[in-house]
C-alpha cells in the first residue's frame, strides 16, 4: 500500500494568553496551498483520506476530499506532538525572531515524551496499513509528525531531521510482509507548476 503524508497548509499565528491550546486555521495563503494540493493530487487515484484533528490539517485535507468525493476519517493520534501548547507560530518565523527558543522546539527530539509521541504515530499509522492494504491512502498532517515516521521507517531514532514544506507530499510503501520504504519525501511540485 501507498501512504502519503500531507503537512497541512500555512497557518495563522496564534497565541491564547489564557494558556488554552492553540489550534489555528489555515491563512490565506494556506488555503491556496491546500486548493492547489487538491488539483494535484487528484490524479493520484487516491482511495481513503485522514487527517488530524487540528484545524489546519482538517481545511488542507478538505479541497482534497471534496475534489475526490470522499470522506475525511480523523486520528487523534497523528496530532501534533505541542498540541497542549497556548500558541502557534510557525518554525520559520520562530528561527527569525527567536533562535533561542527555535533551538528549544527542534531539540524536542531529546525529550523522553518525543519517543512516546512516535510510538503514537507509528502505531496509528501502522493501524492504517494494516487495513488499508493494496491502497493508496492520504493523511494530512503536521512536520512532527513526518518525522517521527520517516525516522521510524529509515531506522533513526525519532527525532526531527528535517524541515516539510507546507503541503509537501511524502510517500512511503509498505508491503504486505510489513517492509516499509520512502519513496519521496518533501515534494511540492504542485505549488511550483502553479506559480
Amino acid at each position: 500500500m501507498e501512504l502519503i503524508l500531507i503537512r497541512h497548509g500555512l497557518p495563522e499565528v496564534e497565541v491564547n494568553e489564557d494558556g488554552t491550546p492553540a489550534d489555528p486555521a489555515l491563512s490565506a495563503e494556506g488555503r491556496v496551498q491546500a486548493d492547489k494540493l487538491a488539483v494535484w493530487m487528484a490524479r493520484s487515484g487516491i482511495d481513503r483520506i485522514y487527517s488530524s484533528p487540528m484545524q489546519r490539517a482538517l481545511q488542507t485535507s478538505e479541497p482534497l476530499a471534496a475534489t475526490l468525493s470522499l470522506p475525511v476519517e480523523v486520528i487523534d493520534a497523528v496530532a501534533e506532538f505541542d498540541r497542549d501548547e497556548g500558541s502557534y507560530v510557525p518554525l520559520e518565523v520562530i528561527k527569525e525572531t527567536d533562535p533561542e527558543r527555535y533551538r528549544a522546539v527542534v531539540s524536542y527530539d531529546t525529550d523522553a515524551r518525543f519517543e512516546s509521541f512516535q510510538s503514537a504515530v507509528v502505531g496509528a499509522l501502522s493501524q492504517v496499513a494494516d487495513s488499508n492494504r493494496g491502497k493508496r491512502v492520504a493523511v494530512a498532517c503536521h512536520g512532527g509528525v513526518i518525522n517521527v515516521w520517516a525516522a521510524h521507517v529509515i531506522g533513526l531514532a525519532p527525532k526531527l531531521f528535517f524541515n516539510p514544506y507546507y503541503t509537501s507530499v511524502n510517500r512511503f510503501l509498505i508491503a504486505g510482509s510489513g517492509e516499509r520504504s520512502v519513496v519521496t519525501l518533501n515534494d511540492r511540485a504542485h505549488l511550483l507548476e502553479h506559480g
